[in-house]
C-alpha cells in the first residue's frame, strides 16, 4: 500500500480536485492522511465530508505548526510499504501512483521514483517556470537529477515515492530545516537513492499568487542558499583542496559571508573590472585567471547569467574540472 501525506491550509477551493484525482488512481492500493495546518476556511470540513464517503481518506489535526510538523504527524499515521507526498492544491495524473510503485517494484529498495511535472495556472506561466519545468523534467527523463541537485531543487515536492525503509533511513521529516522538500532531497543525495528515469507527465502542478512557496518566508532565496552551502560542506567539500567562489552578486555576497563566518577559507574570483582588487567583507576581490595558481581548486560558482554560465563551465573543462567533483553550480 503507498501512503499519500497531504498537509493543508487554506485550500478549500482547491481540494475537491486534488482529492477527486486521488480518488480517480488506476489503483486502489493507497491511503490519504491530510493534516490540516490551523485552516481558516472550510477546507477541514471539505476533507472530512469527503473522508466520510471514502475511507482510505483520513484527516487529522496538525500536532504542531507548520508545513515539517504537519507532515510528521501525516507520518505516524502512515501504514503502507511506500511513502508518498502531494500538495493539496495540485492534482495527480491516473497512472501517478500505479507507475511510481511498479517502478520501485523493478528496481526494489535504495531507490526514489519520480515523474514529470506540469505548471497550470488560470493567468498562464510565467517564463521562469516554464524554463524551470523544461530543465526538471530532462533531469528526470535520464534520470539525472543529482548532477544539478546545487542549483534547484531537482525532484518536485509532490511527485516521488520511496520504500519505507528507505525513507527511514534518509530521516524522513524529522530535521527542522526549510525549505522541507530541498532539504529531503539532498537527503536522499545523500543516502545514495538512485533516482529512477521517467518519461511521463505524472503531476500537475499549480500555480498562483498566494501558494506556499511564493508567500512563506521559508522559501526565500537565503533559505535555499543555506541549504546549499550545509550540504556542500558536509557532502562534497574537500578540506585538503582549495575552495573558490565564483561572482560577487547577491548569491556570491551571501556565501562569502557565510563561508567567512564558519571560518572556511577560499580565493574569490570575478571578472568585473570594478571589483577586481577590491575588499568586500575584508576578502580580496581577484581575476578569474587566479584560478591557474591554485592546485585541484573546488569552484562554487554564484554567477546566474546563463552566458557567463556557459563560458565558466567551458573555461573549467578546458581545465580537464569535472562537475560535481571539482566545479558546483549554485544557481
Amino acid at each position: 500500500m503507498v501512503s499519500i501525506l497531504i498537509p493543508f491550509k487554506n485550500t478549500a477551493r482547491f481540494l475537491p480536485e486534488c482529492l477527486d484525482s486521488i480518488r480517480a488512481q488506476t489503483t486502489d492500493s493507497w491511503e490519504v492522511i491530510a493534516v490540516d495546518d490551523h485552516s481558516t476556511d472550510d477546507s477541514f470540513q471539505i476533507l472530512t465530508k469527503i473522508a466520510k464517503i471514502d475511507t482510505r481518506i483520513k484527516v487529522v489535526k496538525n500536532s504542531g505548526q507548520g508545513i515539517i510538523p504537519a507532515l510528521r504527524t501525516a507520518y505516524t499515521y502512515a501504514l503502507g510499504d511506500h511513502i508518498t507526498r502531494m500538495d493539496s492544491d495540485d492534482i495527480m495524473k491516473p497512472d501517478r501512483i500505479s507507475s511510481m510503485v511498479e517502478s520501485l517494484q523493478e528496481f526494489g529498495q535504495g531507490h526514489v521514483a519520480v515523474g514529470q511535472v506540469k505548471y497550470f495556472s488560470d493567468r498562464g506561466i510565467s517564463d521562469g517556470y516554464d524554463r524551470y519545468e523544461k530543465w526538471l523534467n530532462q533531469l528526470t527523463s535520464k534520470g539525472q537529477n543529482y548532477t544539478e541537485i546545487y542549483k534547484e531543487c531537482v525532484i518536485p515536492s509532490p511527485c516521488w515515492m520511496v520504500h519505507r525503509a528507505d525513507f527511514d533511513s534518509c530521516g524522513g521529516f524529522a530535521p527542522n530545516r526549510y525549505p522541507e522538500d530541498y532539504d529531503l532531497t539532498f537527503r536522499f543525495y545523500e543516502q545514495r537513492l538512485s533516482v529512477i528515469p521517467c518519461n511521463k507527465i505524472l503531476h500537475l502542478w499549480r500555480d498562483y499568487d498566494t501558494r506556499t512557496s511564493r508567500t512563506h518566508e521559508h522559501y526565500a532565496q537565503n533559505y535555499f542558499l543555506d541549504i546549499k552551502l550545509h550540504y556542500f560542506l558536509r557532502l562534497d567539500y574537500d578540506a585538503n583542496r582549495p575552495l573558490v567562489v565564483w561572482g560577487a552578486g547577491y548569491k556570491g555576497k551571501t556565501i562569502a559571508r557565510k563561508l567567512i563566518d564558519q571560518g572556511v577559507n577560499f580565493t574569490w574570483l570575478c571578472d568585473n573590472p570594478n571589483k577586481i582588487n577590491k575588499k568586500i567583507y575584508g576578502k580580496q576581490m581577484l581575476h578569474f585567471k587566479a584560478l591557474l595558481g591554485l592546485q585541484r581548486p573546488q569552484s562554487i560558482i554564484t554567477v546566474a547569467n546563463e552566458k557567463a554560465q556557459l563560458e565558466i563551465k567551458d573555461y573549467l573543462k578546458g581545465m580537464g574540472s569535472e562537475s560535481m567533483r571539482d566545479y558546483f553550480f549554485f544557481c
